[in-house]
């Protein structure tokens, strides 16, 4: 909270080179040039954290700094991004995996199990569980940058996530992963304070690939230090920004015809930015747009946590997680269908109130 405080008063020192300043982009919805080095206050907690937990000789200690060390190509990759507005989507998505390999290496933390006996068999072929976990700890950072769209969203979308994480290693006695989770959980609310609803600050990539990055690595070790933690409980609580990653992918590729990586503006958070909240469609007023901004996030909350409730709940039964996940996939199909066809439920769109 104090760090990015410190970002937000002194923003006038360097926003030349932090601020993110295209206010016309496809995925660009702010209405004044904000920094987007958020991610700075969240990797300096997780330092300061392992710091605290070193002198205190705390058991979990070095796992703990060996993970935030992992972190580091990951979040610098992002965070040069910010900065130089010049590192490929390619080039940090291969920096994303440059940290899981480093994470395997230095924690053995790896995708050991799916709870599919045919599969978990094939699991203990050593290269084939690294490339697995690599590229899917990967495409969960890649994911939480995707979803990075509006005030708030990313941010609490992740907390939720983490505080479930917490919740669930505490039923299991794992303190390595309450200690990391409730850590990230608090720098990310510290954030969140400045963040929301005002937008005076973004998480910018080294932000979003430093929390993705985190809560893949951390549901892996879950997951594997913990036999009675299903393998599908991460797949429920992490949904939303999977599924909105996949969906996105085929309705590029097999809808428009056109390669993944260039962005558009028909993301489902972006759809209820532009119908939901229709007394605000083509104001030029900064307040209005931005008060628009603000309202978009808590739709998404509400629909991460019809998987993370039930994930929170159901985290040892594999098929009750297995129907939830079909039930969350329908729901969202719906939804994003219903908003592109002019269809939205009338309760769910905001109408201007009068004064």
């Amino acid at each position: 909270m104090l760090v990015t405080a410190w970002i937000v008063h002194y923003a006038h020192l360097h926003q030349n080179f932090s601020a993110d300043k295209d206010l016309s982009g496809a995925q660009k919805f702010h209405t004044r040039p904000v920094p987007r080095i958020g991610g700075t206050g969240i990797a300096i907690a997780l330092v300061v954290q392992s710091i605290a937990l070193y002198f205190k000789e705390a058991p979990q200690a070095a796992k703990f700094a060996l993970l935030v060390l992992s972190a580091v190509p990951a979040f610098a990759a992002g965070f040069v991004e910010d900065i130089t507005k010049r590192v490929s989507p390619r080039a940090r998505l291969m920096a994303t995996i440059t940290a899981a390999l480093v994470a395997v290496w230095l924690l053995d933390a790896r995708v050991t199990r799916i709870d599919v006996a045919a599969v978990d068999n094939l699991m203990t072929i050593l290269p084939l569980s690294i490339a697995i976990t690599a590229l899917a700890v990967a495409g969960v950072a890649n994911a939480v940058n995707i979803i990075d769209g509006f005030n708030g969203l990313a941010a609490m979308v992740s907390a939720m996530m983490f505080m479930s994480m917490a919740y669930v290693a505490a039923q299991t006695g794992d303190t390595l992963i309450v200690s990391i989770s409730l850590t990230m959980a608090g720098a990310i609310f510290g954030f969140f304070l400045w963040n929301f609803p005002a937008g005076l600050v973004f998480l910018g990539d080294g932000g979003a690939y430093l929390i993705g990055f985190i809560l893949a690595e951390t549901a892996v070790m879950l997951v594997m230090r913990n036999p009675g933690v299903s393998a599908w409980y991460p797949v429920l609580m992490l949904i939303y920004p999977i599924f909105e990653t996949l969906f996105s992918i085929y309705r590029k590729k097999m809808l428009r015809g056109i390669s993944p990586g260039i962005p558009d503006g028909v993301h489902l958070h972006m759809l209820i930015y532009k119908r939901l909240m229709r007394w605000a469609v083509g104001s030029k007023d900064e307040r209005q747009r931005l008060k628009r901004n603000s309202m978009t996030a808590p739709y998404l909350w509400l629909l991460s946590l019809l998987a993370v409730l039930p994930a929170s709940l159901f985290w040892s039964n594999g098929v009750v997680l297995c129907v939830c996940i079909g039930i969350f996939v329908i729901v969202y199909v719906w939804l994003y269908w219903s908003i592109v066809r002019f269809k939205t439920p009338r309760w769910m769109i905001i109408k201007k109130t009068e004064k």
